[in-house]
């Protein structure tokens, strides 16, 4: 039964269709160009105004001496990750976001370059964010260790946060949906309600995880400033 049940996350076994299946975290790509020729509807309108304001949010969490271009790979991972959760809502869909492949994949590089950058660049200010203000001298070197271990663990965090909000979902869809045949027709129609209230509830939490795993990236480019 639970081979079953997480065997909605695996890939096919065929080497053509798994990597179609990985081809479509960019499909989003292909109706980029289309919005630089059609005329600008409501939805072009709503999501340009979006996008700017994530780019004013993440503006100020960056600090005014950062550059205006500087949010541009924030608000890009935002679409990247929000299209990919969309997506995987529909049925016969693979959901890109569900594996630790591509959310590390997204996490660690960017930590990397934080802390490569950091560390190169601002090492007094790396060295001294270590030790919270007003520390007591005798819980300095276990405050130390404590910044140093929370960390490495960032890009895990983000990663599997991301993974694992993405799988809960559809584990619940998968289990309600598997339930319905062996339930009566009133049963059903409930199970059908709660099904629709799942799903839109997994809609808020494909944009919400979005939002969080770009601002959490944002405030940790931001602290090596």
């Amino acid at each position: 039964m639970m081979t079953n049940l997480f065997s909605v996350f695996d890939p096919s076994s065929s080497i053509f269709n798994l990597s179609l299946n990985w081809m479509s975290t960019f499909l989003g790509l292909l109706l980029i160009p289309s919005a630089y020729w059609l005329m600008p509807s409501r939805w072009h309108i709503l999501w340009n105004s979006i996008l700017l304001t994530l780019h004013k949010e993440f503006k100020t969490l960056l600090g005014p001496s950062s550059h205006s271009g500087s949010t541009f790979i924030f608000v890009s991972l935002f679409s990247l990750i929000l299209f990919n959760n969309f997506m995987g809502l529909f049925p016969y869909i693979f959901t890109s976001t569900s594996h630790l492949t591509l959310t590390l994949t997204l996490a660690l590089p960017l930590w990397l370059c934080f802390m490569l950058y950091g560390w190169i660049n601002h090492t007094q200010h790396m060295f001294a964010h270590l030790v919270p203000q007003g520390t007591p001298t005798i819980l300095m070197p276990f405050m130390v260790c404590i910044e140093t271990i929370s960390n490495i663990i960032r890009p895990g965090t983000l990663a599997v946060r991301l993974a694992a909000n993405m799988i809960a979902g559809h584990l619940l869809l998968t289990l309600l949906g598997n339930t319905g045949p062996s339930l009566s027709y009133m049963i059903v129609s409930l199970l059908i309600t709660g099904q629709i209230a799942l799903l839109i509830l997994e809609s808020a939490v494909a944009i919400i995880q979005s939002y969080v795993f770009a601002v959490l990236s944002t405030l940790y480019s931001s602290e090596v400033n």
